[in-house]
């Protein structure tokens, strides 16, 4: 069975083994471009079972578009949240405050006299 765009497969190596997959492009003969219940990216095609499903999507069809077909097939893909950006906190100054440096500035003149 070839691995067509909208060919449904299971992935069978790696972290991701036992989830389904969804062919998105066709890379070259060896890598295909993969979405569903996966992560969406390159895979190597010798790393798929394909199945006996097809579903209807063109090439590069957004992931919201992969899973609504899928939603079809009675596959449900689990929504992941996407990574937020921890906000930057300030870092301290490594300076000492314009307020201590004039009373070190005053003492030192003081200490001089």
């Amino acid at each position: 069975m070839t691995l067509d765009i909208g060919r449904v497969a299971i992935k069978i190596v790696g972290r991701e083994s036992g989830k389904i997959a969804v062919v998105i492009d066709k890379i070259n003969d060896s890598y295909i471009f993969v979405d569903g219940q996966v992560k969406r990216k390159r895979c190597n095609v010798k790393h798929l079972e394909p199945t006996d499903k097809l579903i209807k999507i063109k090439k590069n069809a957004s992931h919201d578009e992969v899973v609504s077909e899928l939603k079809k097939l009675n596959i449900e893909v689990k929504e992941t949240k996407p990574k937020v950006k921890k906000q930057e906190v300030p870092k301290p100054s490594q300076e000492k405050p314009k307020e201590t440096k004039k009373l070190v500035k005053e003492e030192k003149k003081k200490s001089k006299k």
